[in-house]
């Protein structure tokens, strides 16, 4: 560029002093003087105007080397915080390999802190943290009760034993020492309620539903987040108001309380097998996917109060051990509880199906209660056995009711049928549903 310029102004000038016109006038011509001034100006000009153009492309020149040099630099930077940034992470994944308790929780640790800082790893060290939750693990054994009068006898016999070695003269032998848990159980629960507890705190939205497009989320959220906790023993875990993107926890197993209550899954959530063994609550939670429950064991009280589903909802063969609360529940697509078995109390009471309601073949062992649930579309309740009282009273069914081959093993017991229904008394003394209008044929039930 210089050269051109250059060769621009060094043309201009060789033109100038030798165009004939402007350099040798004849003697006493009337225009030799306004010649030489008029070269004299042009000449300036021309060296102004080169000089203007050079400064103009040094400028530049200037301006494209500091730009590279701090596109170099921001390079070099970047290059060294992700080679710092592999460091730490490589030693703390290597610490998570650790024999030693305390070294695994100064991996957790670490691996969390780099997560508050480097948000572009955030979903990688989500996914080791819930890769280590998925290891094998064993519990620890449970701590006996305490039994004084066993203490005592066990004083007593330590006492005598060190008597009757004093009166020998022999010396008393120590006492076993007592064994550590193999691979220092009680240790190793510490470490995985430590990591259970980064996830459920940094998934935690702490803004009102209504307002999270508006007011900015706290720094400790991580957005965004999926889990896979495929397996996974997990151990009173609590995710209250937690924002989940993809969840996954085939046959993972629940210990203890386990709350997942007014959390958000933004996309599927699969709890397919999967064990709870004790309180389990999801009340007020939101799945704006899929939520697959099939053939999962709640052993204990689960409440689904006030939850929406979104999308295709199944708990199919599913089995609830203990009470069931469905109550003020909103199913905006299919939902389906084929085969599943409830052994306590079940209620559903002012639920909301918007979509495909499939109770065939369910089984209800305490009482079950459907008061004031609507029913958009198919409500199907074929084969279903209601053991003791069933109510649906006040209940809607806008595509009618299918209860054919449903049966009610007390006839006597005081229920509400959805109207269209009623008990046929069988020959074992069971109570069969049929159509008032079908007079018991059973070619007409549905």
């Amino acid at each position: 560029m210089i050269v051109l310029v250059g060769a621009a102004v060094g043309g201009t000038l060789w033109w100038l002093l030798s165009d004939p016109a402007l350099t040798a006038p004849g003697p006493g011509s009337p225009g030799s003087a306004g010649a030489g001034t008029a070269r004299g100006e042009i000449l300036r000009t021309a060296l102004a105007a080169g000089a203007g153009v050079g400064a103009a492309v040094t400028l530049m020149l200037a301006f494209r080397r500091q730009r590279q040099q701090e596109i170099a630099a921001a390079h070099a930077t970047h290059d060294a915080t992700e080679r710092r940034v592999t460091e730490l992470y490589t030693k703390a994944v290597e610490q998570l390999g650790s024999d030693k308790a305390a070294v695994r929780l100064g991996g957790l640790y670490a691996l969390e802190r780099l997560a508050q800082d480097n948000p572009g790893h955030r979903q990688t060290i989500v996914n080791v943290i819930c890769a280590y939750l998925r290891m094998p693990y064993t519990p620890p054994d449970p701590v006996p009760a305490p039994d004084p009068g066993r203490d005592r006898r066990e004083a007593l016999r330590a006492a005598r034993r060190r008597y009757q070695a004093a009166r020998a003269g022999a010396p008393l032998s120590a006492d076993p020492a007592p064994q550590r848990e193999s691979g220092d159980r009680e240790g190793e629960l510490q470490v995985r309620l430590t990591a259970q507890r980064i996830l459920t705190a940094h998934l935690r939205d702490d803004r009102p539903a209504g307002q999270r497009s508006t007011l900015p989320a706290a720094l400790s959220f991580w957005e965004g987040m999926s889990l896979d906790l495929t397996g996974a023993t997990l151990i009173d875990f609590y995710l209250t108001g937690g924002h989940v993107t993809e969840a996954v926890f085939i046959g993972a197993t629940f210990t203890g309380v386990t709350t997942f209550a007014y959390t958000t899954f933004t996309r599927d959530a699969t709890f397919r097998e999967a064990t709870f063994t004790g309180i389990t609550t999801f009340a007020e939670a939101t799945f704006a996917g899929n939520a697959t429950f099939a053939g999962a064991t709640f052993t204990e009280g689960a409440l689904f109060v006030e939850v929406t589903f979104i999308g295709h909802t199944t708990f199919r063969g599913a089995t609830f051990a203990g009470n069931a609360w469905f109550i003020e529940a909103t199913f905006t697509e299919g939902a389906s509880f084929l085969e599943a078995t409830f052994t306590g109390e079940t209620w559903f009471d002012e639920a909301t199906f918007a979509g495909n309601a499939t109770f065939a073949e369910v089984t209800f062992v305490g009482d079950a209660t459907f008061r004031e649930a609507t029913f958009t579309r198919h409500a199907t309740f074929r084969g279903a056995t209601f053991t003791r009282h069933a109510t649906f009273a006040g209940a809607t069914f806008t595509e009618g009711a299918r209860l054919g081959g449903a049966v009610a093993v007390d006839p006597a017991a005081d229920h509400a049928w959805p109207e269209g229904w009623r008990l046929e008394t069988t020959p074992e003394g069971a109570g069969r549903l049929v159509r008032e209008e079908t007079d018991g044929d059973p070619a007409l039930w549905a």
